[in-house]
């Protein structure tokens, strides 16, 4: 449906200026005269803008024309970037890089719920998987070219390349995504009530602690590749793609999984993710068996990122676009701590082996946390 596909292309959007950042960081630090790790304040501070605008965004939304919050937020996201690629300094990117990640998290809340309303319900988690399938796109193709790109003309036009796409998921939008109307009874306490729910706390855990278990992994991957696997740094862009395909995988598997067993779909590609986190710290050593298991963990690992969004719309009750903002998020949360843990082991001189040890605990930490989730449903069940 072309809706859907309209509505990707922002995903696509969003999932590659996200990530470009890292890709162009060294350009990026020497463009305005800053250290790289100044620099990558500036992918701290795109972080702290989905954390902080999804939901506020969506709960503020919650009232309006779903395709319309569609589109105010893709202009919002068009002006973030136009102002990052302007921006004259080093604070002023700061800023825009946390202005171009508020409308994150909402977008992709109000999305889903666009793309489930246009399918029958039993088709509901591969609507909201397509939605998402252009983030995990993003790092096949968007990614890499917008990098190729700002490294080539600076880098500047990669946040360009990313305001022509997002001018043009607005236009297809517009054109043919049909109108949803809003929750007109919604208010802003009432959306942030779903956070009240022990259910939705429980679920955030699990996708900031149980999927920070991959980030812990994933921040380090080049220094594993080269210190670990021994192969040259030019080696990095392969796991990095076979990263990505295997997210184009895990988000369509996702979605399907999602329209049989939801729950039980969630635990298993939890467990997945933490086991196969543990092979990593094994694997890691042999460049085949690496870029075998980095292709395997993106798979469980964006299997369970599309499982956990359609779960926070279960459980966030009439806040099912404040669930769905959430998730963003807990991930960007997850990012943090996945890659402030996995520094840590390092620092401590356990080796690059070690943060997928320490994701693979994450993973079992937010398997306790759907158990809980599910002993508390039974509890529900069984009370008059």
């Amino acid at each position: 449906m072309l809706a859907i596909v309209a509505l990707a292309l922002g995903g696509f959007a969003i999932g590659t200026t996200e990530f470009v950042t890292m890709g162009l960081l060294p350009d990026i630090a020497r463009g305005v005269d800053a250290t790289i790790p100044a620099a990558g304040h500036l992918i701290s501070a795109y972080a702290l803008g989905v954390v902080v605008g999804a939901p506020v965004l969506a709960a503020l939304g919650a009232r309006l024309p779903r395709r319309r919050l569609a589109m105010g937020l893709m202009v919002a996201f068009v002006v973030g970037n136009t102002l990052s690629a302007l921006a004259p300094g080093y604070g002023s990117l700061v800023v825009s890089r946390f202005v171009a990640g508020l409308p994150h998290g909402a977008y992709f809340g109000v999305a889903s719920l666009i793309a489930a309303s246009l399918v029958p319900a039993h088709l509901r988690g591969r609507a909201v998987s397509s939605v998402m399938l252009g983030l995990a796109a993003a790092n096949v193709a968007g990614v890499p070219a917008a990098t190729w790109l700002g490294q080539q003309l600076g880098w500047r036009s990669a946040y360009w390349a990313v305001v022509v796409i997002g001018a043009v998921t607005l236009l297809a939008v517009l054109t043919v995504v049909p109108p949803v109307p809003g929750r007109s009874e919604a208010t802003i306490r009432t959306e942030l009530g779903a956070l009240r729910r022990p259910q939705v706390i429980l679920t955030l855990l699990v996708a900031t602690v149980g999927f920070g278990g991959m980030f812990a992994m994933y921040s380090y991957i080049a220094p594993i590749v080269t210190d670990v696997a021994g192969r040259s740094a030019g080696f990095v862009p392969v796991v990095l793609f076979a990263f990505g395909v295997g997210g184009v995988l895990g988000t369509v598997l996702g979605g399907r999984l999602a329209d049989r067993a939801l729950f039980r779909s969630l635990v298993g590609a939890t467990v997945a993710t933490g086991l196969l986190l543990g092979v990593m710290a094994v694997a890691a050593g042999n460049a085949l068996a690496l870029v075998v298991t980095v292709f395997t963990i993106a798979a469980a690992a964006s299997t369970m990122v599309v499982l956990l969004q359609l779960r926070l719309m279960e459980v966030a009750g009439e806040a099912q676009m404040l669930g769905a903002a959430l998730n963003h998020s807990a991930l960007n949360a997850a990012n943090a701590l996945g890659a402030w843990l996995g520094g840590l082991v390092i620092a401590a001189g356990l080796g690059y082996r070690a943060p997928s040890v320490v994701g693979a605990g994450l993973a079992v930490l937010g398997l306790g946390f759907l158990l809980a989730s599910a002993v508390l449903r039974r509890r529900e069940l069984r009370t008059p």
